[in-house]
């Protein structure tokens, strides 16, 4: 068994998105190869109705799939295929965007205007590019959660977790998608295929994933006025964690715990042509994708009648 190492940790930077959203993005529109097959990853966390509200009105998709995680707050939804709907707090969405579809998701706050969520893209490979768009919609009540005898509590949103299968099936990416709290001061070690990237994302409370054998988190060394001193290396709330090759991730909670997302799947290893909310292999394929968008050809499949109103 071997831990994989942190490469490198990165606080999430404040984005402005949709209709002017402000949302916090951990990684996006940088080196595609980095994470592959996932492309970017958004968390939209705010308490003022006006940082949200405005939302995401239509905008176009090809050649990846979506998902999306709310926690608090709301986000009704609707697309050119007729589809509309509401993901509450807990639920999931994972949709397929393939050879092409527009769609709009518009967030409310809960009573106390409080919104959060996250919204990470995957790659679709080449032989998927222009497959049927679909949806699948998981409702929270769905969604597996396991609590291990020392407090730890996953819940498997995609892949198989302890014996427990999420929802979500039929994903290109084969991925795992695991929404994970340790209580404070806990070690925990957690699977994951030595085959796939990795990442992680903390959201609430703090921990190491370095060297979590050492029970009180001491992993560094350093000299200051000339004295030796330990420093503790812990990720905290909006830091996303880029792990190394190995089997198994380890995590120390801090003080207050850690709740974190896992996140892991098999690389696509494909050319990336990307512009904006469209993902293609080639230069060719992506000219034509925002040509027949610029032409009004770009839905292949749609609800009768529909009109992006």
């Amino acid at each position: 068994m071997s831990i994989r190492p942190v490469k490198n940790t990165v606080a999430a930077q404040p984005t402005l998105e949709g209709a002017g959203v402000k949302l916090h993005r951990a990684f996006g529109f940088h080196n595609p190869g980095e994470l592959d097959p996932f492309l970017l990853f958004d968390d939209f966390r705010n308490e003022n109705p006006e940082d949200y509200l405005k939302g995401f009105p239509w905008h176009p998709h090809r050649g990846i799939e979506t998902i999306t995680y709310v926690l608090s707050g709301s986000v009704d939804h609707g697309d050119s295929l007729g589809n509309t709907g509401t993901l509450g707090a807990g639920d999931v969405q994972w949709m397929t965007a393939g050879s092409g579809i527009m769609h709009q998701e518009m967030p409310k706050g809960n009573e106390k205007g409080q919104m959060h969520g996250f919204q990470l893209w995957a790659n679709l490979p080449a032989s998927m590019k222009m497959t049927s768009p679909r949806y699948q919609d998981i409702e929270g009540k769905d969604i597996p959660e396991i609590i291990d005898d020392d407090g730890t509590v996953v819940r498997v949103v995609v892949g198989s977790f302890w014996g427990k299968k999420g929802p979500v099936d039929g994903i290109a990416a084969d991925p795992q998608y695991l929404d994970i709290s340790v209580p404070p001061g806990v070690r925990k070690v957690f699977k994951v295929d030595t085959s796939r990237n990795a990442f992680a994302y903390v959201f609430e409370g703090s921990g190491s994933f370095r060297d979590a054998s050492n029970p009180v988190g001491i992993l560094t060394e350093k000299e200051v006025d000339g004295q030796e001193v330990h420093i503790r290396d812990m990720s905290g709330d909006r830091t996303l964690i880029y792990f190394d090759t190995g089997d198994e991730v380890t995590i120390q909670a801090g003080d207050h715990g850690v709740r974190f997302l896992l996140v892991s799947g098999k690389p696509l290893k494909e050319p990336v042509a990307w512009h904006g909310p469209i993902v293609m292999n080639t230069r060719a394929e992506l000219m034509q994708a925002v040509s027949e968008l610029q032409s009004g050809n770009f839905i292949k499949e749609s609800a009768a009648g529909w009109r992006g109103e």
